[in-house]
């Protein structure tokens, strides 16, 4: 007796996903970004990443920008705040917070409309913390 159907991988072997699935959560993994001011706009796309990386290069790709630009934004927050607990230039501690906020919301916005468009999104500044 035979199938039509082809064997099932071998256990642990990581299914490939569809075109749609991957720009969906290509897409997630930049929209993840807007919770940047909860400091865990890193967590979504580290999960995706992590999640994804062996099932669909596009996801893999993807994922690790928005990582690499939330990591990026996070050290900016971080050193934001820690200015904005000096006297006399806590203004700028405080006005950078406001910057990297939108900015992580504008560019997390951009990202998602590109990725799900097909295209790849580069972020105009990022560090490459995850290779």
């Amino acid at each position: 007796m035979t199938s039509d159907y082809p064997p099932p991988p071998p256990p642990g072997t990581p299914q490939g996903v569809s075109e749609s699935e991957a720009r969906t959560w290509s897409a997630l993994a930049h929209l993840g970004g807007i919770f940047a001011y909860l400091f865990i706009g890193w967590l979504p796309a580290l999960v995706i990443w992590l999640v994804y990386r062996d099932r669909s290069n596009h996801v893999a790709v993807e994922s690790k920008v928005a990582l690499n630009f939330q990591l990026t934004l996070l050290i900016g927050l971080v050193v934001c705040w820690v200015l904005g607990q000096i006297p006399l230039i806590g203004l700028i501690g405080f006005l950078g917070q406001i910057a990297l906020g939108v900015a992580s919301l504008v560019f997390s916005i951009l990202a998602f409309v590109a990725v799900q468009r097909g295209d790849r999104y580069q972020y105009p500044f990022s560090l490459a913390l995850v290779r």
